[in-house]
């Protein structure tokens, strides 16, 4: 069985038992092919390398300056396709079992404050027409629920619920979860409703496939707007609010929803539901922010930090 052939069962395998999603699904390929295309170089072969060729490609990723993070990335992949091999019979030993992953520390999310976010709320308040009025709807849902910018593009137009304040979104692994809204996120987008027909395509096969999403696209196939149309957005808009695009990502304004909420009071375990984590674990990245309010107040509470 070659390579290709033996990657593409794996991807039949997460996506049919494990309920991988289609970007899940698009990391696994991208590595195990950096992998396969490693192992070529060195004369080894995907289905038959052994502990000492994975070494090598590790060894490989270091010199070439990939981060602990990608190499280990990579690595996972690597243990999660040699397991399949294993107990599907293709393979009777388990090559990636001995290896060590690189060390690394896990780092703090990158975070806006508090400021920043609301010039961008600013920024967005100063646009025009109907692409203003969508900018504005994605916003507010972005920062109002925490969402992955995958699940924000892709929310189908029945995502919210019968009662409008919260919407339906299913996450990583096929996990649905009811995320509320502001009473400002909810206006934002009922605004957008009206101008909405204004992003369809034009009557034919695309627009019914477009007409199905929150926020359609005229030009993606997919039919609604894309992860990359919409950091181009934010980018842009980054820009008109006086701050660096460059340190402002869909990503970092989930991690500044999870931070902000948590320094407000938020419990851990409700900001873990909103999130769509499946394990506290995850979540626990944002304790620092807990840490740091919780030496703020013993500082300025405490009898002996007042003498």
């Amino acid at each position: 069985m070659t390579p290709a052939r033996a990657i593409a069962l794996f991807l039949d395998m997460m996506a049919a038992e494990r309920g991988a999603a289609a970007n899940t699904l698009d990391a696994y390929r991208r590595d195990l092919n950096d992998v396969s295309a490693r192992l070529s170089v060195t004369g080894a072969d995907l289905m038959t390398a052994q502990t000492g060729d994975l070494e090598a490609v590790l060894a490989g990723m270091r010199r070439d300056g990939l981060s602990p993070a990608t190499s280990a990335r990579r690595l996972s992949a690597a243990r999660r396709f040699y397991r399949f091999l294993l107990s599907e019979g293709l393979r009777g030993d388990d090559p990636a079992a001995p290896l060590k992953g690189p060390a690394r520390g896990r780092p703090l999310p990158k975070i806006m404050s508090e400021d920043d976010v609301d010039a961008l709320f600013r920024a967005a308040e100063g646009l025009d027409g109907p692409a203003g009025v969508r900018t504005r709807a994605l916003l507010e849902i972005l920062y109002a629920g925490g969402l992955r910018v995958s699940e924000l593009v892709g929310l189908p137009l029945n995502a919210f619920s019968r009662a409008e304040a919260c919407i339906h979104v299913t996450g990583k692994g096929g996990r649905e979860r009811l995320v509320p809204l502001t009473d400002s996120a909810l206006e934002a987008v009922a605004a957008y409703r009206e101008v909405r027909d204004a992003h369809l395509p034009k009557p034919g096969p695309k627009r019914a496939r477009a007409e199905r999403f929150l926020f359609p696209s005229a030009t993606a196939a997919a039919g609604h707007l894309t992860r990359e149309q919409f950091a181009r957005i934010l980018a842009a808009l980054a820009g008109a609010a006086g701050l660096d695009a460059s340190k402002i990502s869909p990503h970092v304004l989930r991690h500044a929803f999870a931070t902000h909420l948590l320094a407000n009071g938020a419990d851990l375990r409700a900001v873990q539901l909103l999130l769509g984590h499946a394990d506290v674990s995850t979540t626990q990245i944002y304790t620092h922010v807990l840490e740091e309010r919780l030496r703020s107040l013993v500082e300025s509470a405490h009898p002996l930090a007042r003498r």
